[in-house]
């Protein structure tokens, strides 16, 4: 397994816009429809990948958490489809019942929001205040398969609770860490 982090976007970039396809709800979700009045968490995730089902139970979790604050959550996954069928929008569906997820699912058939969104791992994590504005990226916690610790959501949570209270957000924040986004051939962004 390919161990890809996050790209680290600058805090205070604006969220991109999307329209996508939510997979269990068949309707169109759009950035602003998504958010809650204190902001929006965009989550990039997919089925296949042993990091995301390695704290699949807590994703669940902090949709449900976040949504309490007052905080939108979607989860996107922008795999290629074609070459990952565990990831096509049908098996989305059936992992957002499966793993009791309370927030949309999204398909991004196109990858245009990934590249948007400077995702480059499943997970990565991005958290916008209620201007639009990214307050946090990065991790869930320390834990990954394999290291032993326990899967808390610790560093996200945080960021949540700070966001809901308006309080600042400490800036030191780590990269997450997973699986690489699997572009379709020809799609894959050039980073300088």
């Amino acid at each position: 397994m390919a161990r890809t982090p996050s790209r680290m976007t600058a805090l205070g970039a604006p969220a991109p816009d999307f329209n996508l396809p939510d997979t269990v709800s068949g309707r169109s979700i759009t950035r602003d429809t998504a958010a809650g009045p204190h902001g929006l968490l965009v989550m990039f995730i997919c089925n296949h990948c042993p990091f995301v089902k390695h704290i699949r139970a807590q994703l669940a979790q902090i949709g449900k958490d976040a949504q309490s604050l007052g905080i939108g959550v979607v989860a996107i996954s922008s795999n290629d489809a074609a070459a990952y069928p565990d990831d096509a929008p049908d098996k989305m569906r059936a992992e957002a019942h499966s793993a009791g997820y309370t927030f949309p699912y999204l398909h991004d058939e196109s990858q245009q929001v990934a590249r948007s969104y400077d995702a480059a791992c499943t997970p990565d994590f991005f958290l916008y205040d209620k201007s639009n504005r990214l307050v946090y990226r990065g991790q869930l916690d320390d834990a990954r398969p394999g290291n032993d610790i326990p899967v808390t959501g610790h560093d996200l949570r945080a960021a949540l609770q700070s966001l809901a209270a308006n309080k600042p957000i400490p800036t030191d924040q780590k990269p997450s860490i997973g699986c690489n986004i699997k572009w379709r051939p020809g799609n894959e962004p050039v980073y300088s």
